[in-house]
């Protein structure tokens, strides 16, 4: 049977592009929007931005590390391409939709693999309310911000801030706050992936926000809303022996 078609597609670093086109003369290819694979070259940054493009597509990205972490991206090997993308893993994501309100009343929806975070825009300290499912929870967080993770995003800002690492599969998020002053004690909360959270500004003149998923910020929030959603996912592909799974449960063990 034919293989898939494939495209390559290429961090703007010298390194992600001469991978880009030592592959493209070994392996027969498409442009990305006729493609059944993405081949992404690049670190975690790119991996985040093929993954967005491919939402809600019939299409699979599969990264190959020409960055730095890399931790969402397999061991980059020009030769033996095609069987290991035969026999690599896919796991589907679903990504966080963010709907932010300004202080002006406008509202901003965005889509997020990794987090959504709302980080204080001043030397002031944030000072959120925490609703779930529409029940208050924290009245009063102090804090730099919060952040909310998904199962894939668990090993990135959130485990920096002291979030837990999720389990793919575990069907949970992480609520994670960033530097909390008030409630000094608090380190956050696991949540059911099906929870609406909800997160109000309180003092919004005097102590702006930020609201950002992944890459996309709104600046001078009052109120913001997330949750995972239903209606959009994106695939990603690993090979058997570094799947995501396993990096995750990896993480939890390092020293």
């Amino acid at each position: 049977m034919p293989f898939p078609p494939i495209a390559f597609a290429a961090a703007p670093t010298k390194e992600a592009e001469a991978a880009r086109r030592m592959l493209a003369r070994l392996y027969p290819h498409v442009p990305p929007d006729r493609a059944a694979i993405v081949v992404a070259l690049g670190g975690d940054g790119f991996m985040l931005e093929a993954l967005r493009a491919s939402i809600n597509r019939d299409v699979a990205v599969y990264g190959m590390n020409r960055g730095s972490v890399g931790f969402l991206m397999n061991e980059f090997r020009a030769r033996g391409l095609l069987q290991r993308l035969a026999r690599a893993e896919r796991v589907k994501l679903r990504p966080l939709e963010m709907t932010a309100e300004t202080v002006r009343g406008r509202q901003r929806r965005a889509l997020a693999i990794n987090e959504v975070s709302l980080l204080r825009m001043t030397h002031q300290t944030a000072n959120l309310r925490i609703l779930v499912n529409g029940v208050k929870r924290l009245d009063n967080l102090v804090c730099d911000g919060a952040l909310i993770a998904s199962p894939a995003g668990s090993t990135a800002y959130n485990l920096s801030a002291f979030g837990p690492i999720i389990p793919i599969g575990a069907h949970l998020l992480a609520l994670t706050p960033i530097s909390p002053f008030r409630p000094r004690r608090w380190r956050g909360a696991l949540l059911p992936a099906r929870s609406t959270i909800e997160f109000r500004v309180l003092e919004p003149d005097k102590r702006p926000v930020a609201a950002v998923a992944d890459s996309f910020e709104v600046r001078d929030v009052a109120r913001v809303l997330v949750r995972e959603s239903r209606a959009h996912h994106c695939t990603i592909m690993f090979d058997p022996e570094h799947n995501l799974e396993e990096r995750i449960l990896r993480e939890q063990f390092m020293p």
